[in-house]
């Protein structure tokens, strides 16, 4: 699991996966999100505005991330 430190309170799940550089543009993450290829706390969430926050965690091409 890796420990992602955030700079603002909230991003946008479609923000981080762009972000952490898991797709190249919001229109892929997008995508990913849409196909139920992502989790967050080991539910599948499809929402891509959805807010991460400090001590969500995501899964995501076979990767797990700690917001931290």
């Amino acid at each position: 699991m890796e420990i992602v430190r955030l700079k603002t309170e909230t991003i946008k799940l479609d923000q981080f996966i762009k972000w952490m550089g898991i797709t190249a543009t919001g229109a892929e993450a997008k995508q990913i999100i849409r196909q139920g290829m992502v989790k967050v706390n080991g539910e599948v969430e499809t929402r891509r505005g959805k807010k991460l926050k400090k001590d969500d965690v995501v899964e995501v091409a076979g990767k797990t991330y700690k917001l931290g």
